[in-house]
């Protein structure tokens, strides 16, 4: 994608010269930030709260794919996905370290894009990038980012402390994001099969965005916070919805009822996934990537929950011997079962 521009090689700089390089953007703005990059370790002080430390890995070919993946979107994405993670303890994030292995074939400019997009989303969320590091790839692309934060022990969500009669509610609209993947899997076969033709994607840079720059819910956190709202449970919906209430009903030993007919799925969603062929219901339980928050709260919060725009109540927890069931449209009752996205099969 640099082959029409004049490139840096990596090489001229050394890892050194490149971390200096890539890092002379970087601000610290976060209290609990003490020392940042430039010594052997960061420090931080949280004082009086309990930390939170999440990290996830990304693979060039299996979590991205680089025909349609734009550099700086790919760096924006690689924070926000796991900003998510603290988030859905009910923290706050506050620091990230961003470490990279890229192989000879990614120039200077190229490196540079990818640390872009995640120092626009740091600034956006109000998050120092206090560390990390480079390395060699013997193949493609390789992003490693841990997010740190904290939370006031009482407020901490965990998945395993959702109770019996809890109403269960998630935010946003869900399946957006693997919707706009097939569709740019679908414009990369057509491009592949004739290079001349151009991407069609006109009138869908909703579902588009949902899986190229996905946005970590703090808005929520902040939410909580302002009406007093403390969720018994929460997860982030990262591997789809069936897989996620499986996880806080496996984790706190319940069950659920969730109703298909409450499920938010935006119009543009929908329509797409039937002009795939596609159910948006599966969708919707089974596509991932979304980054909302699914969360439990008990049944005296209802009336603070119910008038959110962006909260939906899709169900409730029962006792564990209930199971987990889905009530369709039609009134009939399926089991929950987890199809979504597996980590350990090429999904590309």
């Amino acid at each position: 994608m640099f082959d029409n521009k004049e490139t840096t090689d990596i090489n001229q700089l050394g890892e050194f010269g490149l971390i200096d390089y890539l890092t002379k953007a970087v601000e610290i703005t976060e209290p609990s930030t003490v020392m940042g990059i430039g010594d052997d370790a960061a420090v931080l002080d949280f004082k009086n709260k309990k930390t939170l430390i999440s990290t996830d890995l990304l693979l060039e070919g299996i979590h991205f794919d680089l025909r349609y993946v734009p550099l700086k979107h790919l760096g924006y994405k690689a924070v926000q996905v796991n900003l998510s993670d603290i988030y859905a303890m009910n923290g706050r994030a506050s620091q990230i370290t961003f470490s990279i292995g890229l192989s000879s074939k990614f120039p200077l400019e190229a490196v540079e894009e990818i640390y872009e997009g995640a120092l626009i989303a740091c600034k956006k969320y109000n998050v120092d990038l206090v560390g990390g590091d480079t390395s060699a790839s013997a193949q493609g692309l390789i992003i490693s980012v841990t997010s740190i934060g904290f939370a006031e022990n009482e407020k901490i969500a965990y998945r395993s402390t959702a109770k019996e009669g809890d109403l269960l509610c998630v935010t946003g609209d869900l399946g957006g994001a693997y919707v706009g993947l097939q569709l740019l899997e679908r414009e990369k076969q057509i491009f592949l099969e004739n290079p001349s033709i151009q991407p069609d994607l006109e009138g869908k840079d909703y579902i588009i965005e949902r899986q190229l720059k996905p946005e970590s819910r703090k808005d929520i956190v902040e939410l909580f916070e302002a009406y007093n709202i403390i969720p018994n449970a929460m997860i982030d919906v990262s591997d789809g919805l069936a897989s996620e209430i499986l996880h806080i009903c496996k984790a706190s030993k319940v069950g659920c009822k969730l109703y298909e007919e409450k499920l938010p799925i935006d119009p543009m969603t929908y329509e797409t996934a039937r002009e795939f062929g596609l159910d948006p219901t599966v969708c919707a339980l089974s596509g991932g990537e979304d980054y909302e928050l699914l969360f439990t709260v008990p049944q005296d919060q209802y009336d603070k929950i119910k008038n959110q725009l962006d909260i939906t109540i899709i169900g409730y927890i029962t006792e564990e011997n209930a199971g987990c069931e889905m009530i369709s449209k039609s009134g009939h009752v399926h089991p929950i079962t987890a199809q979504g996205w597996n980590a350990f099969k090429n999904n590309q």
